[in-house]
């Protein structure tokens, strides 16, 4: 497990699996959100099968399954909201963590300046670049 924090409140990571479980939880975890559509995975590593190891340490998870086609206004809001209703940090976690880290960066749009964005998901280890013009599209919005 590579959990990389953008922010005190939200880290992402690539793929975790149910033995990752305790890790999380000793990592301060309030919520847990799937980024990752189980279709892209073994049911070992589905989200269900996630759910019952995380609801079982007593942590919330949440599922947002996540592709270019769905990355839509909408998704980014209710990914906000989960963010926002935590009762402390969130991990969400994908393929690689890059379309949680993109989504994140879609929802901050506008509410922190792009340069702050982008520099945020490239010292995480996400290299956003190719995101600006639609990160300053939705600022000035």
């Amino acid at each position: 497990m590579n959990i990389r924090e953008l922010t005190p409140r939200y880290s992402v990571s690539p793929q975790i699996a149910p033995d990752d479980v305790a890790a999380i939880k000793a990592a301060g975890f309030a919520k847990v959100i799937c980024n990752r559509p189980d279709e892209e995975v073994p049911p070992s590593h589905q989200s269900q099968t996630v759910r019952t190891a995380i609801e079982a340490a007593g942590l919330a998870f949440e599922v947002l399954p996540l592709t270019h086609q769905t990355m839509t206004p909408d998704n980014i809001a209710r990914q906000k909201e989960m963010i926002a209703s935590a009762g402390g940090p969130v991990l969400a976690y994908c393929a690689s963590g890059t379309r949680s880290s993109i989504i994140w960066a879609l929802g901050q749009a506008g509410e922190l300046p792009v340069d702050q964005i982008l520099a945020t998901t490239t010292r995480a280890g996400y290299a956003l670049d190719g995101l600006r013009p639609t990160l300053d599209a939705l600022s000035a919005e």
